[in-house]
């Protein structure tokens, strides 16, 4: 280590930068947690993103976890996010959603479709077949 004061101060800083730093939302593979500090940036891709509203107490959201984590393999031009809505109320009460599952897809900020209930598997690979062009 030098012992030049100015290089110290210039290394505790750059080490301090390096703590602080704010981890890059999770985007590729895999299902995205949204809240208030990513939902925006997710959402506003170019590639569209179909967004999971749930809660833990939701017999029927349970039922569709497994099927939209499947399917989120099938299809990779699509980004599979989900929103806890008592997490993120906020995020909810803005896009209207009274009953979940609801899923929304997205594409450029914009809602592109939007489903409601436990669509099961065939419901998802339709509003997914149909924006994966």
């Amino acid at each position: 280590m030098s012992e030049d004061p100015e290089i110290a101060k210039i290394m505790q800083k750059k080490l301090d930068a390096m703590i602080n730093q704010k981890p890059e939302p999770k985007i590729e593979p895999g299902i995205i947690d949204l809240n208030s500090s990513n939902f925006d940036q997710i959402i506003s891709a170019e590639t569209p993103t179909l967004v999971d509203f749930w809660a833990e107490w939701c017999g029927p959201c349970k039922s569709m976890h497994p099927i939209f984590e499947s399917l989120e393999k099938q299809y990779p031009k699509i980004k599979f996010a989900r929103v806890n809505v008592d997490q993120n109320q906020n995020i909810s009460m803005k896009f209207s959603v009274q009953s979940i599952p609801t899923f929304i897809m997205f594409k450029s900020g914009q809602i592109i479709d939007k489903m409601m209930g436990a669509v099961g598997a065939p419901g998802i690979h339709m509003i997914c077949k149909k924006h994966s062009n």
